[in-house]
């Protein structure tokens, strides 16, 4: 990994921030983008402390032209791209009717079309280059409708539809890959900087995931590349609840943020979806409740798996 040059789209905080160190440490030339400059310069400071060559490259990655801009300046700071991790990403959560339009259609341009702007424009450098790698941070709402929050389910959806063509489009070529994560919720200030609307006013739960233990799969999957990866047993079990129980979870969920729509009742609020992220610039997020360790979660994992097992078999009988 030493000397390699990746690009971290979303880099200014959360995941992306914990992946801009996680390549950092491994000793990657990193370019980081995403559109606030105060985050990103944050960002760079970080990397360069752990010894990185890092630079900063204030980026819409719905804008195909700002794409086409970073991919200049990561070559000529690197000589070529060796990854690329597709991470930005925005989230409008509330009642679909209750989200102004122009937020839900930013959405889709950032997600959805923030992935394939990059992609399409990274594949031909990969194809000059005879190597490189995608790896996108797809979410397990690829798989599961996050409640509430349906434009950002499309994106997802979209994303993993997109990427699993690609993957095959690009099945004749040894050595370049499209990779995809499919993480569960983050510990991460993702949830803070995202735009809420119909009451909606709640906190990450505890047993989300740790933004650094992500990073370090998406690290994972630039050394070893593969098509698909569940990074944790979490994110593993709930894709397979979901598939064993697809309306009672969705609806179980959706039910209880119905609740939380009816207690809370938060301020509407655009987040970081029109707009770049603002303060906090840093990986972690609150949460609602102290971060059990990681035996519990475990624990917690196995236990509600094991509890829906016999649900399936008792229906069964």
């Amino acid at each position: 990994m030493v000397g390699k040059t990746v690009v971290i789209t979303g880099a200014s905080s959360g995941v992306g921030l914990a992946t801009a160190e996680a390549f950092s440490k491994a000793g990657c030339r990193v370019v980081l983008a995403a559109r606030g400059e105060q985050g990103l310069d944050m960002a760079v400071e970080r990397c360069k402390a752990l010894g990185a060559l890092a630079l900063a490259v204030p980026t819409d990655v719905s804008d195909y032209a700002q794409v086409q801009q970073l991919i200049s300046h990561a070559l000529a700071f690197g000589g070529k791209i060796d990854y690329w991790v597709n991470n930005a990403g925005v989230m409008a959560s509330g009642k679909f009717e209750e989200i102004p339009i122009d937020v839900a259609h930013q959405v889709v341009k950032t997600n959805l079309f923030g992935y394939l702007n990059a992609t399409h424009a990274v594949l031909p450098i990969y194809k000059q280059q005879g190597q490189g790698v995608v790896i996108n941070n797809v979410s397990i709402g690829g798989y599961m409708p996050a409640p509430y929050s349906a434009v950002y389910s499309a994106t997802k959806f979209g994303i993993k539809g997109m990427m699993e063509c690609l993957q095959g489009e690009l099945s004749d070529q040894a050595d370049i890959h499209i990779c995809n994560l499919y993480p569960q919720i983050q510990r991460s200030t993702g949830n803070m900087h995202s735009a809420k609307y119909s009451g909606l006013d709640f906190k990450v739960p505890p047993f989300a995931a740790d933004p650094k233990d992500t990073a370090a799969q998406l690290l994972a999957l630039a050394m070893h590349p593969q098509k698909d990866k569940f990074p944790d047993f979490s994110s593993w079990a709930i894709k397979t609840l979901h598939g064993a129980f697809p309306k009672l979870l969705v609806n179980t969920a959706s039910a209880g943020m119905r609740l939380m729509m009816k207690l809370k009742q938060g301020q509407p609020s655009d987040g970081n979806v029109l707009d770049p992220s603002g303060y906090p610039h840093r990986i972690y997020g609150e949460t609602i409740l102290p971060v059990p360790d990681r035996k519990t979660k475990i624990a917690l994992g196995v236990g509600i798996l094991i509890g829906a097992g016999l649900l399936f078999l008792s229906k069964k009988d």
